[in-house]
């Protein structure tokens, strides 16, 4: 059996949007954000059976996209990207308030993901990564993050998705909709 046919080993990531929902309570980011790609992504897996979704955030860093956030406006810049990689699998997002502040507000990608992959117990065997450059450039920091902690298969199989908004869109598509052993068998 190949990973593409197995929903719970495919991590798709995709970056935040600009476009959000304003409603005041929290939800979860995977209906919070309404820019083009999230539109996709409700349109083609309405049900969120065909992966597991993340989103890379400028203000909430890597989280699973069931996660609960509220409305926010935060940009991701290159000073964050860096910061982002260097803080690796163990530094919290958001960041605290106060510079000198205890560090226990948010999460870091490293819980997130291997509560994502069952403890390393389903690690992902496919994996997705769409969004602008600098987005991608921290996304593949932390894949290596993933898969030295065993969330992702050394070997997965890794599509980077990037380009116009459409071809995002197609590419986004083509990806959830693939079966067989990812080599150009989507519908």
């Amino acid at each position: 059996m190949t990973t593409s046919l197995v929903p719970n080993r495919r991590l798709l990531v995709l970056a935040c949007s600009a476009m959000k929902r304003r409603d005041a309570d929290y939800m979860p980011a995977r209906l919070r954000y309404d820019g083009p790609l999230w539109r996709t992504l409700r349109s083609v897996d309405p049900d969120g059976t065909r992966a597991k979704v993340a989103f890379l955030s400028a203000h909430y860093g890597f989280r699973d996209a069931e996660t609960p956030i509220a409305y926010y406006d935060a940009r991701l810049t290159p000073d964050l990207a860096g910061r982002m990689i260097a803080g690796g699998m163990t530094t919290r997002w958001p960041r605290p308030r106060r510079r000198n502040g205890p560090d226990n507000a948010g999460m870091h990608p490293g819980h997130e993901i291997a509560s994502m992959s069952r403890y390393g117990r389903e690690p992902f065997g496919d994996v997705a990564l769409i969004g602008g450059g600098l987005y991608l450039t921290v996304m593949s920091a932390m894949l290596a993050g993933f898969q030295r902690m065993g969330c992702v298969a050394t070997d997965a199989a890794v599509t980077t998705i990037n380009g116009p908004i459409g071809r995002m869109r197609q590419d986004l598509r083509r990806w959830l909709l693939m079966v067989g052993d990812g080599r150009g068998d989507a519908p």
